[in-house]
């Protein structure tokens, strides 16, 4: 069994275990076709956690250099991670998204772009950016949301880690009809609003 092959058998199992993770809601996952998965961002493993969360093999963008390191490029790799040249075009990148997504295959995005570990999801709205939306239009796509729990916001070894899976928000119900930049953000707020809908009553801010 080659690095690869043992990366992706072993360390869903570690993974799990390491954090503690628990899922809810995995029945709302599309068994099939492209979809966006969108979350909170808490922490620079939450690419870990969600790939272990959901049944199918997400897609993450990573900068290309992280591939060249000997063993964690085998990881990344495994966790169905993309290269993207961080110094080349934005655009680049989500093209690239679309085009994986328009192959049936899920992808998944944080919303607020940057971590905010320690900070409440509800108290980040102004962060959010519509680049899961544009990729929504473009490819057609159903989003779905989730949700990274755990106490104090912040990602600790053996803390448990819940997991809320959404349903799915269908691509009708954005109400696109010729994209643009109002169109995107609208979507970008319903996407938001989505996500914060799973957070626990107890994770809210005051």
């Amino acid at each position: 069994m080659n690095l690869y092959k043992a990366i992706r058998t072993y360390l869903p199992g570690v993974i799990s275990w390491l954090f503690n993770i628990h899922v809810h809601g995995s029945e709302n996952e599309p068994p099939e076709g492209g979809y966006i998965a969108c979350s909170n961002h808490i922490s620079f493993v939450d690419v870990l956690t969600l790939a272990v969360a959901v049944k199918r093999q997400l897609r993450y963008m990573a900068k290309k250099e992280l591939f060249s390191i000997p063993v964690l490029g085998g990881i990344v790799k495994a966790c169905g991670a993309f290269p993207v040249d961080r110094k080349g075009s934005a655009v680049a990148a989500l093209k690239k998204s679309i085009a994986i997504l328009g192959e049936g295959e899920p992808v998944g995005m944080f919303p607020t772009g940057h971590r905010f570990s320690g900070v409440k999801f509800d108290t980040t709205k102004d962060e959010i950016k519509s680049g899961a939306a544009m990729a929504c239009y473009r490819a057609k796509v159903p989003v779905v949301p989730m949700f990274i729990a755990t106490k104090n916001d912040r990602v600790v070894l053996f803390r448990r880690i819940d997991i809320y899976v959404g349903k799915p928000i269908a691509y009708e119900e954005f109400g696109f009809t010729k994209g643009g930049a109002e169109e995107y953000d609208r979507g970008a707020e319903l996407i938001y609003e989505r996500i914060a809908e799973l957070m626990p009553e107890e994770r809210r801010s005051l």
